[in-house]
């Protein structure tokens, strides 16, 4: 049986790191039909978007996808072609896995933890008011009415809405992660002491979907606490679970303390579809290069494979993810060992794939 997946490549690096991971997936003999399709930049001029309908179709059909990193154009009419695809797909829980791997520089050399962020409310709902406008005013206003607290003139406003309903969803994946995967304990991150209603919905909700798991230990943290506390002992913790703007940034903190997001995976979840990306961007001035570091979308496959049902072939890749750059010899020049000599996207990707196929 051959599964259906689509690529969108994306812009800047994002066609060539799409080839080494289709390279890498192929790889394992796990048979797909590639759906491919593009977006960003590239395709301003040909459809006046940088998210064309028919990418969207594309994925809604074959409920799968992995995209390389996009490009959100200035003017666009997108804050984020990103958030745009995981907003239209309801694609609302977002999974980073960050684990150490030999040969990868960092301060930190025995990181295992799972980040699941909460995709599609909070702060990143889009809901301002530009400073100085009609609308600005009349929501100043009518704030200030509401609560009884006075905002300073002249404010933009921004509207920060957490529903009880997302907030179960996301929390109750990331215990079904957690248990999926063998996972002890999960950590509810949240800002509650200050945010009462808001953060403290989240983390009211973490606690009653926590006593459907009573196999996995529970506990909350405060998030500035939570930095700190990965800072000195991270391995006390095991899956963190934030709301959508404390998740944005922690997985980035946690992805820094593997050696960055060119080694960090992504995966963002709906029901019954799932789109697998890499966090980083596009450097346009690397495009057409082979140059780029491919290894943060190969590893978004292997969460893709297990998605699919394919948890022997995720391994395999896994492994010759690991192995090849453990060795040194075959990785590009931000992973290469001091003085050596390195390699280019596409080579990379077909020494990781030899050792998959072997």
């Amino acid at each position: 049986m051959a599964y259906s997946v689509t690529l969108i490549r994306g812009d800047g690096i994002g066609p060539e790191v799409a080839k080494a991971t289709q390279t890498v997936v192929d790889a394992t003999g796990v048979k797909i039909d590639w759906a491919i399709e593009d977006a960003g930049v590239d395709v301003m001029e040909t459809y006046g978007t940088p998210l064309p309908d028919r990418v969207l179709e594309s994925v809604r059909k074959t409920k799968v996808a992995i995209k390389g990193p996009i490009t959100t154009p200035i003017g666009s009419g997108f804050r984020s072609v990103n958030v745009a695809i995981r907003k239209e797909l309801d694609l609302y829980a977002n999974l980073r896995p960050a684990k150490s791997m030999q040969g990868v520089r960092s301060k930190f050399s025995d990181v295992d933890l799972v980040i699941v962020r909460e995709n599609t409310e909070d702060l990143y709902s889009g809901i301002e008011f530009q400073a100085g406008t009609e609308d600005a005013e009349k929501a100043r206003k009518f704030m200030e009415e509401l609560s009884g607290k006075s905002i300073r003139e002249g404010s933009a406003i921004g509207i920060k809405p957490i529903s009880e309903f997302c907030s179960r969803r996301t929390v109750k994946f990331a215990f079904d992660y957690a248990r999926e995967n063998g996972r002890k304990k999960v950590t509810a991150v949240h800002k509650a002491n200050i945010m009462k209603f808001t953060d403290g919905l989240f983390l009211e909700s973490a606690r009653d979907v926590a006593k459907s798991y009573p196999e996995i230990e529970f506990e909350d943290r405060i998030v500035d606490n939570m930095c700190m506390q990965l800072m000195q002992k991270p391995e006390l913790y095991d899956v963190l679970v934030l709301p959508n703007l404390y998740g944005d940034i922690v997985s980035d903190l946690t992805s820094g303390m593997i050696g960055g997001l060119g080694v960090a995976p992504g995966g963002n979840y709906g029901d019954g579809i799932a789109v697998f990306e890499a966090i980083h961007g596009s450097a346009p001035k690397y495009a057409g290069q082979n140059k780029v570091n491919p290894t943060a979308l190969i590893l978004s496959g292997v969460l893709m494979l297990k998605y699919l049902g394919e948890p022997e072939a995720a391994m395999r890749v896994q492994k010759a993810v690991e192995a090849v750059i453990a060795e040194g010899k075959y990785v590009t020049y931000d992973l290469a060992p001091a003085g050596a000599s390195s390699v280019g996207t596409q080579e990379m990707a077909d020494a990781i794939a030899s050792k998959v196929a072997a």
